[in-house]
């Protein structure tokens, strides 16, 4: 349920900086829903990086999306250039005379690109080291108190509460527009899938490496589920992670697809729609799967679920049996190495998705699950 304060001006153009990764963009569009019911009438424009665009252009509630890119290395043009596309870009986005910017992240990017918008008000996250220049760029700086038990939806919703905006209950959502899952369709067709045959995807991999789950282990899940059940495992990742992906496929006696690097995100999301169950380690993919209503299993180490797992009935965590989760460390002792994602056994996670499938269908046994009746 929203809240909006009925004192607050009725802003009329919006500019909303999520410069995160893409699962940060995800757990971001719940703001988007919020603000968009606060102030119906208003122009609301998405600020984004470029590998995330997908995200933001399916939103219902945005209706523009502004893309921030990356030179690609060894391509980067003159220092000339480079300062005419900055002052072009910057031209054509003040051209949209921004009433509010709202910057939901502690970076000096964003809190650039939100002075440099012209934006009449500009709300930002406090920053504990930006005192000396980045934090005084904002008109407006929300500091919440002890976040770590909050769910990172709520953390973006925090810096909208200078509008007036609470959400009691926010629900993560995606709605994805008729053309994305044909989309979808035609790419399960390609790899030999009926459209209507149920499948699951499995995602190990992640920008960090001390999140992800082991060959092996990935490996005894698949075929695992594949024997008991007889769904089609599809190995979803970015293009970078396709050979670890292919090792992945070598591994096993079954026969899963491999997805990985050839979709963009939107198609991903289309893919994430139609599939009867997701199980993945803490990244983009498991918050696309939760967001467009697909059944989720995350597997957790260092992250905490408390944070970053997806709420709800539909939606389950595992995690190995050891004390130190969750250390919020980049691996132990910040070495890019988990012992608990090594140690997370594939028996447990086996366990956890049959007890899924027994709750969602309590009559039906797991080869028997309808993935159109899972999705409804």
């Amino acid at each position: 349920m929203f809240h909006p304060n009925p004192s607050a001006p009725n802003r009329k153009s919006f500019l909303l900086i999520q410069l995160g990764d893409i699962g940060d963009v995800v757990l971001t569009l719940p703001s988007v829903q919020a603000l968009r019911a606060a102030y119906p009438d208003s122009r609301i424009v998405a600020c984004v990086r470029e590998k995330a665009k997908d995200i933001m252009a399916d939103c219902p509630w945005t209706n523009d999306v502004v893309v921030v890119t990356k030179t690609a290395k060894g391509n980067a043009p003159s220092l000339s250039k480079t300062l005419d596309r900055h002052r072009k870009w910057f031209t054509d986005l003040r051209r949209q005379r921004f009433d509010v910017a709202v910057d939901f992240r502690t970076g000096t990017r964003g809190a650039i690109i939100a002075f440099l918008s012209g934006a009449r008000h500009r709300i930002g996250r406090f920053a504990e080291d930006g005192g000396l220049w980045r934090n005084r760029l904002f008109h407006t700086l929300v500091d919440p108190p002890d976040e770590h038990s909050q769910y990172a939806v709520q953390h973006n919703l925090n810096i909208l509460t200078p509008l007036g905006i609470e959400v009691d209950h926010p629900k993560l959502m995606l709605p994805l527009p008729a053309y994305r899952l044909a989309q979808a369709k035609q790419i399960l067709e390609n790899v030999g899938l009926p459209s209507d045959a149920p499948f699951v995807v499995f995602h190990p991999f992640s920008l960090w490496a001390y999140k992800e789950w082991t060959i092996a282990a990935g490996a005894s899940l698949i075929d695992a589920i594949t024997e008991k059940t007889g769904l089609s495992v599809l190995i979803t990742g970015a293009p970078e992670e396709r050979e670890r992906a292919e090792r992945l496929v070598r591994t096993c006696s079954s026969r899963p697809l491999n997805l990985a690097g050839e979709t963009t995100v939107g198609e991903l999301a289309g893919i994430l729609k139609m599939a009867a169950c997701f199980i993945g380690v803490d990244t983009a993919a498991l918050h696309i799967a939760a967001a467009v209503g697909t059944p989720t299993i995350g597997l957790f180490g260092p992250s905490a679920a408390v944070s970053w797992a997806p709420r709800g009935n539909d939606h389950r965590v595992v995690t190995a049996d050891l004390p130190c989760i969750p250390c919020r460390n980049k691996g132990c002792d910040n070495s890019e190495y988990s012992r608990c994602m090594e140690t997370l056994s594939a028996d447990s996670v086996l366990s956890c998705f049959e007890t899924l499938c027994r709750t969602l269908y309590p009559d039906k046994t797991p080869t028997h699950v309808d993935n159109g009746l899972l999705n409804s």
